[in-house]
């Protein structure tokens, strides 16, 4: 589907034929549940939060202008639906400090992954964001899994882009401290034979 086609179904939508709105839901709502699982850790919460996702985005059509993607739109609504449902909570996550973290060249962590077969890479990968602080998991989410733009990222999480830009940044790194001590020695060994 494509950008001209979410246009369609949106104005489809507002002319009052609701029946459209079953063509979005069913395009992004896995989109949508991976990024909100990733910020709340818990499934409960994340389909309960994904349904209020997909209210807003009902609600609120009409303030659609059109500026960005609609995915972006969507992501953006999604990202900020997780904050109120974690203020809201209050909870204590286990976090990843950046203190922990190890020093080392970004393009190590993408070529030693890249010698793991894709579906392992994805689990391991996904294992690791999960326990990764909520704004640095819903950046890494963005930019690897659904492919959005820096710039993109930074309409969706706000703030700047050099903000964003870091936090990607310290995201690798610490998603790579994780990786590391998660790795089997075997796996570690062609990771390390990856990045020499």
């Amino acid at each position: 589907m494509t950008n001209q086609e979410d246009q369609f179904y949106i104005t489809k939508i507002l002319e009052g034929d609701s029946s459209y709105y079953t063509h979005l839901v069913n395009r992004y709502k896995n989109l949508v549940y991976s990024i909100v699982l990733r910020m709340l850790k818990n499934e409960d919460d994340a389909h309960e939060v994904a349904q209020d996702v997909f209210v807003k985005v009902y609600t609120s059509l009409a303030s659609f202008k059109g500026d960005a993607k609609f995915s972006t739109w969507i992501y953006k609504i999604a990202y900020h639906k997780c904050l109120d449902a974690l203020k809201k909570k209050k909870r204590n996550f286990d976090t990843v400090s950046i203190d922990a973290t190890y020093e080392i060249g970004i393009d190590q962590v993408e070529n030693g992954l890249g010698q793991l077969e894709t579906a392992e890479r994805k689990e391991i990968i996904n294992k690791a964001i999960l326990s990764l602080k909520e704004d640095y998991a819903a950046i890494l989410t963005l930019y690897y899994f659904e492919e959005l733009s820096l710039k993109e990222i930074t309409k969706v999480v706000g703030g700047t882009l050099d903000n964003v830009k870091i936090k990607l940044y310290r995201g690798r790194k610490m998603l790579f401290g994780i990786l590391k001590k998660q790795l089997d020695p075997e796996t570690l060994a062609i990771y390390e034979r990856g990045t020499k």
